[in-house]
């Protein structure tokens, strides 16, 4: 083993055990290198005043070469905040905005110890991050039934872990906790879990309230007390989209420092944040006491970047770092939250209309881009397959009887006429 991979290793094992047992096999192995063409040019950034000939970018008259087709397209930047690269880590400025940010968004995270942001390419990278870090094969990850499908590739297809379900509502549509419990608690032999918290849930737009939120707490808790060694993972891929009563904040601070058996990671991003899809700029952050643990986590996530996309994209971070900074970006965030908002109240009130009741029920939802209905008589695909081939209208069937609608991508007059489509479709499917 390397030598940094080893000092890394000793470092968190000083600090905790229980961390370092968490760790995969490539987990153990993965390090951030000292020495070689990052640090050396890094050196040299400082150093070499005469003539610096050591990163691999091209300058012209002081400044990164660029061919003006683009940078008249983008006049508003200057060339060294678009087409250098970035650092492993993302732009220190958009790190400590990020954090700054977490912060204010989740004030149960006052007083706790966590580390800075480190920029990834979005949360799909984010989480494979954790997957590579944590997940060896045969480990438990556990999520509930109603999940993101990319779920399985990156934890179960990728690693090899167990996938692990449990009902995400109980008897009374309350987030399961319970259900979780008995999840993590079946893994006492193996000592160790990974848990998935998506909220607000993909699919169903489900974000739970302050008691069921400190039940989950309590749960993962309990597991900890009793031995399990577990990996909290917050995917707050639609965080900040709440319109209802429900937690307002991130999981992420009430689990941080929760238990030493407990790991807390936070996976987030500007994607669905500030709509911005395509630009591809996520975070992940790590919490526990030892600073030193948090230093040593952070070297080897830095290594699993540098050997897979070596460093996010430098322009998208500028975009995201500006606005955040921007007088106006408070303003014009909340005007979209509004639009959303009103979109996902105006589908709760043709929902309640009473016109559907006989075909489907829909699951909570009071948060996020969906909602899922339940539906009564017919087979979710075959009602897909029928309302895109004869309405034109796309949805997405999860399982048997589920089927999945992005209210986010519809505008607020078209959503009645969409859910009379959808009915219709069914009607078609009784009939025939």
């Amino acid at each position: 083993m390397n030598p940094l991979a080893e000092q890394l290793n000793e470092s968190i094992q000083a600090g905790s055990s229980h961390v370092y047992s968490m760790l995969s096999q490539l987990g153990k192995e993965i390090y951030f290198p000292k020495e070689g063409i990052l640090s050396q040019s890094a050196e040299a950034a400082s150093l070499a005043k005469t003539y610096n000939a050591t990163i691999g970018i091209a300058l012209e008259g002081g400044v990164p070469m660029h061919l003006a087709v683009i940078q008249d397209k983008l006049s508003a930047y200057q060339p060294k905040d678009l087409y250098p690269y970035a650092p492993p880590a993302g732009k220190p400025e958009l790190r400590t905005v990020w954090r700054d940010k977490m912060l204010k968004e989740t004030p149960s995270l006052e007083g706790k110890t966590f580390g800075n942001p480190i920029v990834t390419n979005a949360l799909t990278h984010g989480l494979s991050i954790v997957a590579d870090l944590f997940a060896e094969e045969g480990d438990a990850v556990i999520y509930p039934d109603k999940n993101w499908e990319n779920y399985e590739l990156t934890f179960g297809i990728r690693r090899h872990g167990q996938l692990v379900h449990y009902p995400l509502f109980d008897d009374q549509l309350n987030f399961n906790s319970a259900g979780l419990l008995e999840a993590l608690l079946a893994q006492k032999d193996k000592g160790k879990a990974i848990v998935l918290l998506n909220f607000p849930n993909n699919p169903t737009g489900y974000t739970p309230g302050a008691e069921e939120a400190d039940a989950i707490v309590d749960t993962i808790r309990q597991a900890a007390e009793a031995g399990v060694n577990v990996v909290a993972v917050t995917d707050d891929a639609y965080f900040g989209l709440f319109f209802e009563d429900s937690i307002h904040e991130s999981l992420f601070g009430k689990l941080a420092n929760l238990h030493p058996r407990v790991l807390t990671v936070k996976v987030d991003g500007a994607t669905k944040e500030e709509f911005v899809w395509g630009f591809r700029v996520g975070f992940i952050t790590y919490a526990h006491e030892d600073a030193a643990v948090l230093h040593a986590l952070e070297q080897k996530t830095l290594g699993i970047i540098r050997a897979t996309i070596s460093s996010g994209p430098h322009p998208s971070q500028t975009f995201v770092l500006d606005a955040l900074k921007a007088p106006e970006f408070e303003a014009q965030k909340l005007e979209k939250f509004e639009i959303m908002k009103g979109r996902a109240n105006k589908v709760k009130a043709i929902l309640d209309s009473g016109k559907y009741g006989e075909v489907w029920d829909y699951y909570p939802f009071n948060s996020g881009y969906f909602m899922c209905l339940k539906l009564k008589d017919v087979g979710a695909e075959a009602l897909r397959t029928h309302l895109l081939q004869k309405y034109g209208v796309g949805t997405i069937a999860l399982g048997e009887a589920d089927l999945r609608i992005a209210f986010s991508c519809i505008e607020e007059s078209g959503l009645e006429d969409l859910f009379d489509t959808i009915y219709r479709g069914v009607l078609d499917l009784q009939t025939n």
